[in-house]
């Protein structure tokens, strides 16, 4: 039986997490724009923690989680609808160039 050693990367070639931060917002930058709304839904409804009123726990940090995904996938939805509609244009566009 053979060890298969090519899923391993040594650490001199490992990319730093800045390294793929900047490269994965260079890729799709609504990555960012997505961590960040979530970042800021959560530390909100983190600072309204106090003023939560006769609310249980439990509901109020679904209610964060749910906030906060609902700003990821928005993200990502906005992502995607960018992505259709500028493979559409540069279809269309290349489609009218050949006419």
């Amino acid at each position: 039986m053979s060890a298969n050693r090519r899923w391993w990367v040594s650490p001199e070639d490992e990319d730093s997490v800045c390294k793929k931060l900047l490269r994965k917002t260079r890729e799709s930058p609504l990555v960012p724009i997505g961590l960040g709304g979530c970042l800021v839904v959560a530390a909100y409804r983190i600072y309204r923690l106090r003023a939560r009123g006769s609310t249980k726990m439990s509901i109020h940090l679904i209610h964060t989680r749910v906030a906060a995904q609902a700003c990821v996938v928005g993200a990502i939805m906005l992502g995607t609808v960018y992505t259709m509609y500028s493979d559409y244009v540069k279809r269309m566009a290349q489609d009218a160039g050949e006419k």
